[in-house]
């Protein structure tokens, strides 16, 4: 794959007043970074050690700046002014589709900025980058556990094929969304010092419910997508398997 090919997504947010901002994201094919989102001046809430997450892993020598937050800056200076509840249209295109709905704004920047988080440097998010890959705008709960947990399982396919042991009993995965809440939680911290509206906060706060929603038991949140597997679970499928001692 050639390292110029890219991964072009295009959100576009029409205002009640009809005015419009379009969001055009480019993403490296190959290593899924967001391309072209350096901003010049940076507001100082995006400097590493303000509000900084108390789990991060970067240091001011290397980092000056929250490359997460860095990214975040210019959905929270255009759309910023907006009220959670205010009622928008967003289009989401692809190559592949176009994606379109009348939602609230805290609803469609929570799309916005999940894609965003999960492209950053942030070491937390790296989990994150294949659901980017195979970005779904609007995901709810269900939709977002299962996309949650097939890319951790597939990833534990791809290490087993190297020889390594794997975890299928999704521990890591309760470990990666802690890891996330406590993100969640400082980046709140930062935008409030922003001093937008409340959509920007509410819009990660809806970020961090699906966070929660995963994290106290994985095993729990699969419960409620467990029927629709039925038809491998059947005594006649089932019988192919080797039951565990």
């Amino acid at each position: 794959m050639n390292s110029m090919e890219t991964i072009d997504i295009r959100y576009t947010f029409t205002l009640s007043d009809e005015t419009q901002e379009i969001f055009d994201l480019r993403l490296d094919a190959k290593t899924l970074k967001l391309l072209g989102n350096t901003a010049c001046d940076l507001p100082s809430w995006t400097r590493l050690d303000f509000h900084q997450c108390p789990h991060c892993p970067l240091t001011m020598d290397i980092y000056q700046h929250c490359p997460l937050s860095v990214n975040l800056i210019s959905i929270v200076e255009r759309l910023g002014r907006l009220i959670s509840y205010d009622e928008i249209h967003v289009k989401v295109s692809t190559k592949e589709r176009v994606v379109s709905c009348y939602t609230t704004a805290q609803k469609g920047l929570s799309s916005l900025m999940g894609l965003v988080i999960a492209v950053s440097e942030c070491p937390h998010t790296d989990f994150l980058k294949p659901m980017a890959r195979f970005h779904l705008p609007f995901a709810n709960e269900e939709e977002t556990i299962w996309r949650a947990t097939s890319t951790y399982l597939l990833a534990q396919y791809f290490l087993i094929i190297k020889g390594y042991n794997i975890d299928l009993e999704l521990k890591g995965l309760t470990k990666i969304y802690d890891n996330i809440e406590k993100l969640n939680t400082a980046i709140v911290k930062r935008l409030r010092t922003a001093g937008k509206k409340d959509s920007a906060v509410n819009a990660l706060v809806r970020l961090d419910v699906f966070a929660k929603y995963i994290t106290p038991g994985v095993q729990e949140s699969l419960d409620r997508i467990r029927h629709i597997f039925t038809p491998f679970l059947t005594k006649e499928i089932s019988s192919q398997y080797k039951k565990l001692p």
